[in-house]
Parts: structure tokens; sequence; C-alpha cells
């Protein structure tokens, strides 16, 4: 009996060390596993080279890129500014505003250049018809708000003369053809959207009111940049090419394009025709106009300087 006792104890002790070692082993695999990168995006034509860069078959060497979905500007930039994900394809403005409150944020490339349109009702013969209607835009903090307040301002009208509203981007085209609202301005491809099916007409395309405008930007976290420089860097360097991929504009980019965003072809052809992915470093002295606007219409107090916010070193080292 004390015989059997006494393999049952070693067999036990044996089975011990084994899940220790077992373990161990676990843990190193762990230890080796790539560092995942959550990046937030909104289903916009503007964050195409974050599609591009997720769907290349080339695999990252130090780390693993996942695109996490959000519905809302304020949704994602919640996310953002708590560390929930490592980065965004935002708002610039959004980003800047959230600089000046103090979230470690850095802009280390453009989502896009261009690819913003002011659309009308089909009514609407030219900008001083706006006056006393309701004009749509997706947030007050938003380059699409500078935009308008640029038109207006070029065509003598003054920024209250129009009903501006905020509403939600997939909402803009019905709310146009509905007469609920005469224009909007808003990321694409929901301008294209009421263009593409005769309810809507572009009155400006953004190059025209304001050039080199910034609109959307990949900002990442400070503490990111800063504690993984190398996985960092390899994220920006592939999003760089993924960029000048998505230039080409051609059945790929609609191909990768599709999973994320469920666009007509006719749509997301016209969206594209209006926007640039082939250089998206942010120029300082167009990010010092947007800075000037910011200030002028009052949007925030103190916008962040270039050299606070803007990081291009990463892209720099990516060409």
């Amino acid at each position: 009996m004390k015989k059997y006792i006494g393999i049952t104890w070693l067999l036990v002790f044996i089975l011990l060390l084994s899940a220790c070692g077992a373990s161990e082993g676990t843990s190193k695999t762990a230890s080796t596993e790539k560092r995942v990168i959550k990046i937030g995006y909104l289903p916009i034509t503007h964050a195409v080279p974050l599609y591009v860069e997720k769907e290349q078959k080339k695999k990252f060497e130090n780390s693993e890129l996942e695109l996490v979905k959000f519905g809302s500007w304020p949704e994602l930039m919640d996310a953002l500014n708590t560390g929930r994900i490592d980065g965004a394809s935002v708002l610039i403005t959004l980003a800047m505003k959230a600089k000046a409150q103090g979230i470690d944020l850095k802009a280390v490339a453009l989502g896009h250049r261009d690819g913003n349109v002011l659309v009308s009702a089909n009514d609407i013969k030219e900008v001083k018809d706006l006056k006393g209607k309701n004009f749509a835009i997706p947030h007050k903090f938003s380059t699409h708000n500078i935009l308008l307040y640029q038109m207006l301002k070029q065509a003598g009208l003054k920024y209250e003369d129009v009903n501006v509203i905020e509403l939600p981007p997939a909402e803009m085209p019905a709310a146009l053809s509905e007469g609920r609202i005469s224009g909007y301005v808003v990321a694409e491809p929901f301008g294209a959207i009421s263009v593409a099916i005769g309810k809507g007409k572009v009155l400006y395309q953004s190059d025209e009111l304001w050039k080199d405008s910034l609109d959307c930007a990949l900002v990442l976290r400070g503490d990111f940049i800063k504690n993984e420089e190398k996985v960092a860097q390899e994220f920006v360097s592939e999003y760089v090419k993924a960029g000048e991929l998505a230039e080409k504009k051609d059945a790929h980019t609609h191909e990768v394009s599709s999973k994320y965003m469920k666009v007509d072809k006719k749509v997301m052809d016209l969206s594209l025709q209006w926007i640039s992915y082939d250089d998206l470093r942010i120029n300082e002295d167009a990010y010092k106009e947007l800075t000037n606007n910011v200030t002028e219409m009052k949007l925030f107090e103190n916008p962040p300087t270039y050299k606070e916010f803007v990081d291009v070193t990463l892209i720099d080292k990516a060409k």
C-alpha cells in the first residue's frame, strides 16, 4: 500500500513539474508574439491607405495591425484619448483640440489630400442662395466647417447667414434629397453619393477655396511612439507605401475598400477622382494656415504649434 502511495505522489510531482515547464514555455511563446497595433477609423474614403495597409500580403516583422471601426468621431476620440487604441485616422482638428487639452497625441501623416466637396441642392444657383438655408457639417471642430466658413466669406456672406447644423455623415445625402438641408460638406464618399444619383451638385472643390487644406490625419499616441519606436516606424513606413498603392485607384483599391465601405462603384469612382493619397507628409505652412483659420473662427483657444503637435520623423524615415 505504501508502495502505491509513494508511486502516486511521484506521479503527482512529475505532473506538477511538467505543468510548470508548460507554463514557462507558454510564457516564452507569449513574449515572442507580435505587438498588435490598434488603429481606429470611420468607414470613409479618407482612410483608404489604412485599408490597403491592413490587406497587404506582406506581414509586419515586429507587429500586426488591427483596425477598429467606430460609428462617430466622438466615440473614436474617446478611445484615442483614453489609450484604448494606439492611433487613428481622424479629423485633424479634433486631435488638435485634444492636444490643446493636454492629451499626448502626435499627427504623423495625412489621411489624404484634397477630396472634400461642398454639395448643394440642384436649385441652389450660387452661394448667396444659401442665405437663411440649412447647411450640414459633420462636426464643429472639422476642416469641413472651416471650408464652409471660407466659402461664405469669399461670397460676401457671414457664417451666421446660414443655419449650420451638425449631422451624421451617412444621413446627409438623404437629408439633402428630402429637402431638410440645402447643402453639406463632409468626408467622402458621402458628397459623391448625392452627385452620382443626381440629387445634388458640387458648388466648390476644397482646393478651390483653400489650397492644401488639412483634413484627416494619421494620429498616434505619444507614449506609443516613444516606447515602441521600432513598431511605430514599421507601421508608418508601410502606411506610406499603402498610400502610394491607393493612389493607383485601380481594381485592387476598389476591392480592398469594398471590405470596409459598402459603396456603389459609380460613387466610389467619383469619390476617388477628387482625392489624392500620394504625398501624405504634413506641410508646416499648411498646418499654420489651419491654425490661423481655427483662431479666426474662434473654434478653440491656443491650437498647438506645428512643433508641439506634428511629428514628421517617422514619415521622413520611411522614404
